[in-house]
């Protein structure tokens, strides 16, 4: 598999928690990494999603994010604007 190498660098404490995080998870850095930063883009391009489709068709209610969360088998989590 080809790879992109880069260097990135944390502060000390945030580098630690990622460390352990990995460890943790049984998985190489390098791996947990890629999959925080893959969830990262996804979360991002909901967002970006979400966010147009309400601009075009409104906010969605409380009713249409419970039948989300129920459908998806998921809790949204639930912050004010």
């Amino acid at each position: 598999m080809k790879v992109d190498k880069m260097s990135v660098s944390f502060d000390p404490e945030l580098g630690d928690a990622v460390r352990s995080a990995a460890a943790q998870a049984g998985k190489p850095l390098s791996s947990w990494l890629a999959e925080a930063a893959a969830s990262k883009l996804r979360a991002e391009a909901l967002a970006q999603f979400l966010a147009g489709w309400e601009a075009e068709h409104g906010v969605l209610t409380a009713e249409e994010i419970a039948r989300a969360e129920r459908e998806l088998g998921v809790a949204a989590s639930h912050t004010a604007a």
